[in-house]
């Protein structure tokens, strides 16, 4: 077998062997930070969708092409439901892209759809630390923790949610904090 051979097989059975490393993720805090005050301050549901919706075209953005790739096949095997294929393409993603928030906020939603929801909190929480303000990863963890039964977490995720967008349709689901007090746990809101 040839050299070529081998590197042709190299590259099939690894395709993150293909990459060489995936570059900076930009930063896009100067597009951001405008939209993220509309939203906090948009007069009702419909303003905040229309801005959610501009600030996720910039997070799901990939650095370059190799990661677009793998971020639009991933999203797009997890929209027919083939979720062991859209895990391997957000595998993929989060090992050649570790600081591209996106991939974990990706991988995490398939695994709430399988609700394997401990999985879903590690790569939530991976996300925020990497993105702090990203809507999508704060709601994400909200829902989570609150399907756990984590009540008290999931509502102090939910609130810290509603402080990014007011007008989320999860805030149907905030319970009053004299609620979470009757449960005698420690609530720092």
């Amino acid at each position: 077998m040839g050299m070529r051979h081998l590197l042709l097989i190299i590259a099939v059975l690894s395709p993150s062997a293909v990459f060489a490393a995936c570059p900076a993720v930009p930063d896009n805090s100067a597009k951001l930070a405008p939209l993220m005050e509309a939203v906090r301050n948009a007069p009702n549901e419909t303003s905040a969708r229309e801005l959610n919706d501009s600030l996720w075209k910039i997070w799901t953005t990939a650095p370059d092409t190799a990661a677009q790739d793998m971020l639009d096949r991933g999203m797009s095997r997890r929209s027919v439901y083939d979720f062991v294929g859209a895990l391997a393409d957000f595998d993929q993603l989060t090992a050649y892209c570790p600081d591209y928030a996106e991939g974990y906020n990706q991988r995490a939603f398939v695994h709430f759809l399988r609700q394997d929801y401990s999985a879903a909190v590690v790569d939530l929480s991976k996300a925020l630390e990497i993105t702090p303000d990203h809507i999508g990863a704060a709601s994400g963890l909200a829902l989570t923790l609150l399907d756990m039964g984590r009540e008290v977490e999931g509502q102090i995720a939910l609130r810290h949610a509603l402080t990014l967008n007011p007008w989320l349709p999860e805030r149907f689901r905030l319970k009053p904090l004299e609620e979470l007090e009757d449960t005698g746990a420690d609530v720092e809101l």
